[in-house]
């Protein structure tokens, strides 16, 4: 047994620390990792806050107030998850582009391409579903904009707004559906994020160049795992900074106003990683 598992630490070590790896690669290929820091960041503190939060229209609101002002450390855990899915986005973006632009994701890697786009379809779920778990103002009007949207279904439109409402308006059964799917995501991400890594590492990493010769090879470890490391190291300074200094900069303040299915807000406008998805659809579809 003894031996079984000491062979297997062995591999894994092998397999995911010192695999040969492009010697030009740039900072830009750290924020694979960054990503998946973020990953783990918004899962530790979601886990947390799921612990006071409570999924129902007469007490979301409050319950996110309580953990604001009452619950020690709570306002910590809550800007920290809240800033950390910007960040998230932020570094997933960068990975995206990057792989665009050096045309990372074309044969053998397009399985890399497929599982990494999987993660971020999952992770915009994930995040509208996180929006709309605050009750204020722009959560209840954005799950009443986003979830309408499916209407335009042919011949079952209605029906699936209904289905995804759980009622015939949004309500406590959509913040309790909406919270039960927001807690489960993460997890199917991060295990895709493990198939990401497996299939990448199975492959090789790509080079700047798009040209990978075999003598232009350098050992993961400790290489890159000290890049990384430092990578990490700077990124989560400037993160605290932002949850320290600025926690609310990039969030909406009529959040802060508690949900009123009688009142429109002036402008209902969607977090600034939803508008640049927005940006990317229409770029793309000329």
């Amino acid at each position: 047994m003894k031996f079984f598992i000491v062979e297997s630490a062995y591999a894994v070590s092998n397999f995911f620390f010192r695999y040969p790896t492009p010697g030009s690669l740039s900072y830009l290929w750290n924020f694979g990792v960054s990503s998946l820091g973020f990953l783990f960041i918004q899962i530790i503190s979601g886990i947390f806050l799921s612990m006071h939060y409570i999924p129902s229209e007469e007490s979301a609101f409050l319950s996110v107030e309580e953990i604001m002002r009452n619950i020690s450390n709570g306002w910590f855990f809550r800007y920290v998850h809240s800033n950390g899915a910007s960040f998230f986005f932020i570094c997933v973006y960068i990975h995206v582009f990057r792989s665009i632009y050096y045309l990372t994701f074309v044969k053998p890697k397009q399985w890399v391409w497929y599982t990494g786009s999987a993660i971020l379809i999952l992770m915009i779920a994930t995040a509208f579903t996180g929006y709309v778990l605050p009750w204020g103002q722009m959560s209840f009007w954005a799950a009443t904009v986003i979830t309408n949207l499916f209407s335009v279904i042919p011949f079952c439109g209605e029906e699936v707004v209904v289905w995804l409402w759980g009622d015939f308006g949004v309500s406590s059964s959509t913040l309790n559906r909406f919270y039960t799917i927001h807690f489960i995501l993460p997890f199917i991400i991060l295990a895709l994020a493990a198939l990401h890594i497996f299939i990448l590492h199975k492959f090789g990493s790509s080079s700047k160049s798009g040209i990978i010769e075999k003598n232009d090879k350098t050992m993961f470890q400790p290489f890159y795992t000290f890049k990384d490391i430092n990578f990490l190291i700077i990124i989560f300074i400037i993160f605290l900074i932002v949850v320290g200094f600025a926690p609310n900069y990039l969030s909406h303040p009529d959040n802060y106003i508690p949900a009123d299915p009688l009142v429109t807000p002036a402008h209902i406008v969607p977090e600034w990683y939803f508008f640049a998805i927005l940006c990317d659809v229409k770029v793309c579809s000329g």
